[in-house]
């Protein structure tokens, strides 16, 4: 799916709260691209008193929920992360919800991962309430050309193992695919994306070998490996803990939480190529 000119998107907030600022900058940006805009409609702040929550569980479904089911809206994007879309998660009919372009990443890989359950596709790029979106312009061209024109090839960053790997793109943000576990394991043959931010190498390698106990890499193709932002020296426990898998890895692919990210689709097939690094969408 793609978007043009005059298209209609709605901005929703399933997760912690937006700057006002920021979001007011986002939505101008947004516009500038010839969209129409619906802003977040959440009111009221924090329930009782947590104030990482933009607002109640419900509210929070309820929104995004109304964005998905109203027919002249063609896409629906995050404002932020944070925390939270695993509390609302449950509180959504995913099975209602009509197929539209989807963007998010961070705690959003949660929903993503909902909507990969069904088979469907999505955005992992940045979101128009944070920073490393209104003050990258090298993250809103990538994510501007995902929405209108999408790239079919990208290249980049290192080969850690090499090989080809032809799967579903899915995945996200490390923590939430460990906090995910066992409601959402990656499908046989997929290509999984790992990035995250802030966490100390030894939690790094705590939440790979979660998954690596619970059986989340069997029957993993390939995996893309992004950005890994106060990390520290992570470089060690990736090869560590993924290179056993004796899967092509490719490292440092540009999305997740870093400057000019990339924006990249999610449910969809795909070849990775870790000796030339290539990443083609199929």
């Amino acid at each position: 799916m793609m978007l043009r000119q005059g298209d209609r998107v709605a901005l929703v907030s399933p997760a912690g709260p937006a700057a006002p600022d920021l979001v007011a900058q986002g939505v101008a940006i947004l516009r500038s691209w010839g969209l129409a805009v619906d802003e977040p409609v959440l009111a009221g702040g924090p329930p009782d008193k947590l104030n990482y929550l933009a607002a109640s569980d419900a509210a929070r479904a309820a929104e995004f929920t109304a964005a998905w089911l109203n027919p002249e809206v063609k896409a629906v994007i995050c404002v932020r992360g944070g925390y939270g879309c695993m509390r609302m998660a449950d509180q959504v009919d995913w099975a209602s919800l009509p197929p539209k372009l989807f963007v998010g990443s961070s705690d959003v890989t949660t929903l993503h991962a909902e909507l990969h359950t069904l088979g469907r596709s999505s955005l992992f790029g940045p979101m128009p309430g944070t920073e490393a979106f209104v003050k990258d312009p090298v993250a809103q061209a990538n994510l501007k050309r995902a929405l209108f024109a999408p790239k079919l090839w990208f290249d980049g960053g290192a080969t850690m193992a090499p090989g080809v790997a032809r799967g579903v793109l899915i995945g996200g943000n490390l923590t939430l695919l460990a906090a995910n576990i066992p409601q959402f394991t990656p499908p046989h043959g997929a290509i999984v994306l790992l990035e995250d931010i802030g966490e100390e190498p030894y939690r790094v390698d705590r939440m790979l070998t979660q998954l690596i106990r619970a059986g989340f890499f069997d029957g993993v193709a390939g995996l893309l490996l992004g950005s890994w932002t106060g990390c520290g020296d992570v470089g060690p426990v990736l090869e560590d803990r993924l290179r056993p898998l004796e899967v092509p890895i490719l490292s440092d692919f540009g999305f997740g939480h870093c400057a000019g990210q990339l924006s990249l689709p999610l449910g969809v097939r795909a070849e990775l190529d870790a000796d030339l690094r290539t990443l083609k969408i199929l």
